[in-house]
């Protein structure tokens, strides 16, 4: 990816980011339908249909209903009343949207926003190990109607974390504890829910749920308020790790050498006279006629022919 400062150091490790994207390859050619756990800081898992990603859950990010519950789009009671109408369902969506609660439209951009923020959050952290679970992914789980290709999941993650590590003031979701700085006149909604929460104890993570936002979205805003000088922390961040996928190397062959130039022609100005009889085919050249020298001339000229 581009755009990545020079010296940013791996904190996955190439061992942990390779064993976290090797797995979910190998789940997308074997058409694997299950989970995949992800050991770590924070850690994780992904659900899988036919190699597709339809879930992904991680305690470094929120998870659907937290989006909604934090953020005030439901309340407490109406998520209750929703739980307890679909018989103890851990995702609601149905009586959500029979309620008037929710569109059907709004509960998927959660759905997805959460799986991304989620694939995010494993990626920024550590990885230990990742292990196939076939118990995985019960019926109720939060899970999207159209599957994510891993690559592309992963990619995205790498892009968001190479995008925060580009900015002037990097932070990480769960490293840096910022609290309010100077005043400001003009605050987003966004920022003034931030500047209330951040009190020198709280990381971007910790912001992110009592917000009811996405982990990735805070992070950036963090970052950006540290810049302005509305949020400050006691140290200087250090540099965000980053894993970026190495493509693979373009082998180009190399070209071929230019052809040496032609060596020059040397055209004689006289073409040179034949010497009759110089081939050894002498036999059939004609008999020299009389005369055809100087002493012949000359004979010719007194008259007489000897």
């Amino acid at each position: 990816m581009s755009g990545i400062r020079e010296g940013v150091r791996d904190s996955l490790g190439r061992v942990g980011y390779d064993l976290l994207a090797q797995a979910l390859a190998d789940c997308g050619r074997d058409g694997y339908t299950g989970g995949l756990r992800v050991s770590g800081s924070p850690g994780g898992g992904f659900r899988l249909r036919n190699g597709l990603v339809i879930g992904a859950e991680s305690p470094g990010a929120p998870g659907p209903e937290a989006l909604l519950l934090r953020s005030g789009r439901v309340s407490g009671e109406q998520w209750a009343d929703a739980v307890r109408e679909s018989g103890g369902a851990r995702w609601p969506a149905e009586a959500l949207i029979a309620g008037g609660l929710a569109g059907a439209a709004e509960l998927r951009v959660v759905t997805v926003m959460a799986l991304h923020d989620a694939a995010f959050a494993i990626v920024a952290g550590q990885v230990d190990g990742v292990e196939r679970d076939d118990r995985a992914g019960p019926p109720d789980g939060v899970t999207v109607s159209v599957g994510e290709g891993s690559l592309r999941l992963l990619q995205d993650a790498n892009r968001k974390l190479a995008a925060v590590a580009a900015l002037p003031h990097p932070v990480h979701p769960d490293r840096e504890r910022p609290r309010p700085g100077r005043p400001a006149e003009r605050l987003t909604s966004l920022q003034t829910e931030l500047l209330t929460h951040a009190d020198g104890r709280r990381t971007a993570r910790d912001l992110a749920f009592l917000s009811g936002r996405g982990v990735y979205t805070v992070t950036v805003e963090v970052a950006r308020m540290l810049g302005e000088g509305l949020l400050e922390c006691g140290e200087a961040p250090p540099p965000i790790p980053v894993r970026v996928p190495e493509a693979t190397p373009v082998r180009h062959r190399e070209p071929p050498p230019p052809p040496p130039p032609p060596e020059p022609i040397h055209t004689p100005v006289t073409l040179p006279r034949r010497v009759p009889g110089a081939s050894g085919m002498s036999a059939g050249l004609p008999p020299e006629k009389p005369g055809g020298s100087w002493r012949g001339f000359f004979r010719l000229r007194n008259g007489t022919a000897r």
